[in-house]
This record gives structure tokens, C-alpha cells and sequence, in this order.
């Protein structure tokens, strides 16, 4: 894509992305269940975070965009280096975790991760920008530009401390309440809990190379290293 068509797309993705996050975190609070947004607020649900996850990293690939169209280049490395490990590390892999994860417990039992309750307080075209949208989104910005992806080493290690970051605010909610952020984890004892927690890292990982595979499947072996003598024009 032309940069200026980038710019026009990081943009509109950023602006849809701090909708729906503002918009679920405006939902009507006086018809909501008793048991959602208490301790921890929307913030305990992976699906929010990663709303807000999407805003930060299309916010930063915007700014890449715009630094890129007026020549700042020098700060436009620095900040495309910021926006590849954003989108390889969490951005595509947390977002394909939570379409896959959401519908395929929804589909074996919506009471596990969503109650019915819900429909009356979330719309259902909320539901699905929450839910669904975030994957063909992930998967369109693989196409539409290369990614440099980190060393593996260094991206499971971040991708590993962000998911035990989760699992640790996950379990000190259960610790302060006494109940579980999900009604899935209530079905599971604590060994069985450790292997879902493991179970769900071992498929995130694989998102993650997943979308590495894909990115250089589409663009070629070098598109996600840059050459050491290449200036930051050549950067994508």
C-alpha cells in the first residue's frame, strides 16, 4: 500500500477501535447482572484489553504513517520498531486467541464465557466487534504491510510475561471476590485450572507463529528483518 493509504487505514482502524472500547465501557450499568463489571470493572476481560490493545497499536502505526509522510524518518524507525513488536508480539496473536477462544467456548456452552444475561446490556453488534472483528482486522493488516517480527526467544519470552500478567490479575480477583472472572475456571480444580492456564499459552504461542509463518509467507524471508546498512527510508 501507498503510505498515505496506510495512514487513511491506521487511522479509521484507531478511530473504530476507541469507539468500541469507549462504547463497552458505557454500556447500561443499570440493567447489567450482578455478577458483571464489579471488582476489576470491564478491565478483568481479556476481550476489553484487547480493545484497548488494538487502539495503542494502530495509534502508533498511524503515527508511524504520518512521521513516515513528512520525512521525520529518524523518529519513524523508532517508532515502526515499536508498532512490528506491538502487532507480532500481542496485537495479531492476542486478538486471533480471543475470536477462536470466545466462539469456540460460546458455541459449546455461551454460559461459560458470555450468559445469556449479557444480551440484554451488550448489543450484538458490539458482541461481534468485541468478538469477531478483531480477527479479520489482524489478519488485513498482515496483508496490507510486512512486520519485523523479534528474535523467538525474545518474543515468547514477552509474549509469556504478558500472559502470566493476565493470569496473575485473573487470580487475584478470584483471591479478593471469590468468584471467577469466568464461570469456565469455577468447573476446574486448581490442577486442572494450571493445565487450562497452559493449555491456553500453548495456543497463543501458536498464534503467534502462526502469524509470523503467514507474514513471511506473504512478504518473503527479509521483510521482517530490516538489513543492517538499510537507511530508515527503506524501512516498511
Amino acid at each position: 500500500m501507498e503510505i498515505s493509504t496506510l495512514a487513511t487505514y491506521h487511522c479509521l482502524a484507531f478511530v473504530w477501535y476507541f469507539f468500541v472500547a469507549y462504547s463497552i465501557t458505557h454500556v447500561k450499568t443499570e440493567e447489567r447482572p450482578s455478577e458483571v463489571f464489579l471488582y476489576g470493572g470491564q478491565w478483568k476481560y481479556l476481550t476489553v484489553l484487547n480493545l484497548v490493545l488494538q487502539a495503542v497499536f494502530y495509534g502508533v502505526s498511524f503515527l508511524a504513517d504520518v512521521l513516515r509522510l513528512i520525512k521525520k524518518l529518524r523518529c519513524a524507525k523508532c517508532i515502526i520498531s515499536s508498532r512490528d513488536l506491538l502487532f507480532s508480539v500481542l496485537a495479531f496473536p492476542v486478538s486471533t486467541f480471543v475470536c477462536i477462544s470466545f466462539w469456540t467456548l460460546y458455541t459449546y456452552n455461551r454460559e461459560l464465557v458470555y450468559p445469556k444475561s449479557l444480551d440484554g446490556v451488550i448489543p450484538l453488534w458490539l458482541n461481534h466487534a468485541m468478538h469477531t472483528a478483531v480477527l479479520p482486522f489482524a489478519l488485513l493488516e498482515i496483508l496490507a504491510l510486512p512486520h519485523r517480527y523479534p528474535a523467538k526467544k525474545k518474543g515468547l519470552i514477552l509474549l509469556g510475561f504478558v500472559a502470566f500478567l493476565y493470569i496473575s490479575w485473573v487470580l487475584w480477583i478470584y483471591s479478593v471476590t471469590g468468584e471467577w472472572v469466568y464461570p469456565l475456571f469455577a468447573l476446574f480444580n486448581p490442577l486442572g485450572l494450571a493445565a487450562f492456564f497452559a493449555g491456553s499459552l500453548a495456543i497463543i504461542v501458536a498464534f503467534y507463529n502462526f502469524g509470523e509463518f503467514l507474514n513471511r509467507m506473504i512478504w518473503g524471508q527479509n521483510a521482517f528483518v530490516y538489513p543492517r546498512k538499510s537507511t530508515a527510508a527503506a524501512a516498511p
